[in-house]
């Protein structure tokens, strides 16, 4: 269940609480009663790996990173001559 952040506007009172994502926003504040805000945090994802480049989400005529040439495909190697 994920966890929101909520702050009072009248006290400045600041709180997390965990709620399912049916639950209502809060409204009033615990201390004072008055009228709470639901603070937005940064979302905690990063991808990294080898599979994921800074150019696949971007249209490539507004990028100025070119991508990479890709490797040239691998010979296959000799057969070796049968004695």
């Amino acid at each position: 269940m994920p966890t929101y952040a909520y702050a009072c506007k009248d006290c400045g009172h600041a709180f997390d609480i965990v709620q399912t994502f049916t639950d209502s926003s809060l409204s009033d504040c615990p201390e004072c009663q008055g009228s709470l805000r639901k603070k937005f945090n940064s979302v905690g994802v990063v991808f990294k790996g080898s599979g994921f480049y800074r150019t696949d989400s971007r249209d490539s005529k507004g990028s100025t990173v070119s991508a990479a040439p890709a490797a040239p495909a691998a010979s296959p190697a000799p057969a070796a001559a049968a004695s």
